[in-house]
């Protein structure tokens, strides 16, 4: 089968991805530092603004913007991805990290914007992890918090 990807230089996006098998990868706070460091590393030779971001235990969601003229996510993922694999999993240990593929949305407009951040945001306490978006520590929650962008009693 062939998957088409969008391909908008410039474009923002929502992403999901999940660990293989759901595993809890990232309930640890040292596998979240992993993927944040990976993330570091990734965007320091291929840069992107990441607008919004949860990660939970067994998948994340984000949104990317991309810069003018740069459409290319799919390699900023699989580098990601693999520089996590590397770093993360124990030596002599093979064992896959990641599900294959990953859902991307190419954002439209404010609206979808701001539907897809709230859905971010609010995904911990959905899934049953926090009362609040709040009492999540690996979030861009906070961030979007202090910039005036929510009320402190949101969600």
């Amino acid at each position: 089968m062939q998957y088409r990807r969008a391909c908008v230089p410039g474009g923002t996006f929502f992403f999901t991805l999940a660990t293989q098998e759901r595993r809890p990868i990232f309930s640890s706070a040292e596998a979240v530092e992993v993927l944040r460091n990976a993330f570091r590393r990734v965007r320091a030779s291929r840069p992107f603004k990441i607008d919004a971001m949860v990660v939970m235990p067994d998948h994340l969601h984000c949104i990317w913007t991309l810069p003018p003229g740069d459409a290319d996510f799919s390699t900023r993922w699989r580098l990601i991805k693999t520089w996590f694999t590397k770093h993360w999993q124990p030596a002599g240990r093979e064992q896959a990290v990641w599900q294959h593929r990953y859902w991307e949305h190419q954002i439209r407009d404010e609206t979808d914007f701001a539907r897809h951040v709230d859905y971010i945001h609010y995904n911990p306490v959905k899934h049953g992890l926090a009362k609040s978006p709040l009492d999540w520590p690996y979030s861009s929650f906070r961030r979007h918090l202090e910039a005036g962008i929510y009320p402190a009693d949101w969600g």
